[in-house]
């Protein structure tokens, strides 16, 4: 397809689609759809060879968020029975943070709801950082607390934060419609903040919210212009007492031309499947990968993930490997680039969960995930995402899908021990 060619070989320059081409990619038919992974993966393997890259949830604080972010199960006004809790200690987080790092995870991201970070807040997180790096030394650490206050990415930063995630979530001209609390442009300044403090960057997108392509295409156009080191993909997880519980419009068809999409108009870019990924991709996972090269190790913020133990078998089954410790995620040119901006993209780290869909969005609610100006919390179904029975179904009209959305009852927040 005379398209696909054109858009590798864009990939391979950097050079940005036009907005047609990407419109087009999203267009294409399900006859197409496995050209559509293979061109898209050509560009992926340029950058970043067949390596995956795992990255860890530890959500400090759950629920009780003041942000309206229709997506979050963790919203003003949310029904959904998620656990609710105050700040982790700082010992509490880094023990949740090793069962990652003992996953296979390199990054661990660190997420809290709520509009954003007091000072006394960023002191917390200074210290949980610091008990984390005491364990693991080589971790990177993103944070993902909202939105920001002046001087307050530098003091993270300066504690030894890596990264720090806000997405955007969805184009501006609909953000009105998703978030009345705050605005498209308090979410711009806060991923500006962290970059002029030299975090990686992170932000990224929430797919599924009843937007069209040619919004899914704003948003990663401005993503494109804004520049993060890291792109996570969130798939809205309808929680069922939130006001999206009904839309139910993504099929995995779709999220792979969405995935792909995003790797033509970023190539050379972290592109992270984040929240959602079990339950809208299900059994067709493995083809993402060839599309990502980045996903999250067990469960989300308030939702249950597939078996960390799964998402490894899969990653091999598929001919991929896990990213190592001392490898580096980023290709040379952005890791020379961030380096002469004294930034801490010379580690490699890409960038982190943020608050966004599934994940996190918004406030200080979640990494990467569709849930509003948080984590909305990643949930999958019956089955871990397996997609058999009646989660690989599609629902009906108007309908909630609890078979598919199964809120986190372990880890952070429980006795229990944490899926990694």
């Amino acid at each position: 397809m005379e398209l696909l060619n054109a858009l590798v070989e864009k990939g391979l320059r950097r050079e940005l689609p036009t907005r047609e081409e990407a419109l087009a990619v999203l267009a294409t038919s399900d006859d197409e759809l496995l050209d559509v992974v293979a061109a898209a993966g050509k560009v992926r393997r340029a950058w970043f060879g067949r390596r995956v890259k795992l990255n860890y949830l530890v959500n400090l604080k759950s629920g009780l968020c003041p942000e309206d972010c229709s997506y979050c199960s963790q919203r003003l006004g949310s029904e959904a029975g998620i656990l609710k809790y105050t700040w982790l200690k700082p010992d509490e987080a880094a023990a949740a943070a090793a069962a990652g790092v003992a996953g296979g995870a390199k990054r661990v991201c660190l997420v809290a709801s709520g509009r954003g970070p007091t000072d006394r807040d960023v002191d917390r997180v200074s210290r949980t950082i610091e008990a984390i790096k005491e364990r693991n030394e080589d971790v990177e650490v993103c944070a993902c607390l909202g939105l920001l206050s002046d001087g307050q990415a530098e003091r993270l930063r300066g504690a030894g934060a890596d990264a720090y995630n806000h997405n955007l979530n969805t184009s501006e001209a609909t953000y009105a419609g998703i978030t009345t609390t705050h605005t498209y442009a308090d979410r711009v300044e806060t991923v500006q903040q962290a970059q002029a403090a030299g975090l990686s960057a992170c932000s990224g997108l929430i797919a599924g919210m009843g937007e069209s392509d040619e919004d899914l295409v704003d948003v990663v156009f401005s993503l494109r212009e804004l520049d993060p080191d890291s792109v996570p993909v969130n798939f809205l997880i309808p929680f069922e007492g939130t006001p999206l519980a009904k839309e139910w419009n993504l099929t995995p068809q779709q999220c792979l031309r969405i995935l792909a999409m995003v790797r033509f108009v970023c190539p050379d870019v972290e592109v992270r499947i984040a929240g959602g990924r079990e339950v809208h991709l299900r059994t067709m996972q493995p083809l993402a990968l060839h599309l990502a090269n980045s996903i999250f190790l067990g469960d989300y913020l308030t939702s249950e993930g597939q078996a960390g133990r799964a998402d490894l078998d899969m990653i091999a089954d598929a001919g991929f490997e896990v990213e190592g410790a001392g490898e580096v995620t980023l290709p040379v040119h952005r890791v020379d680039a961030a380096a002469a901006a004294g930034g801490c993209g010379a580690q490699g780290s890409a960038g982190c969960a943020s608050h966004g869909e599934g994940e996190g969005e918004g406030g200080g609610c979640g990494p990467c995930g569709p849930c509003g100006g948080h984590a909305q919390g990643t949930g999958h179904g019956a089955g871990h995402g397996s997609g058999h029975g009646d989660a690989a179904q599609p629902a009906a009209a108007g309908a909630a899908r609890t078979d598919l959305v199964a809120v986190r009852r372990r880890g952070t927040g429980t006795d229990l021990p944490p899926n990694a």
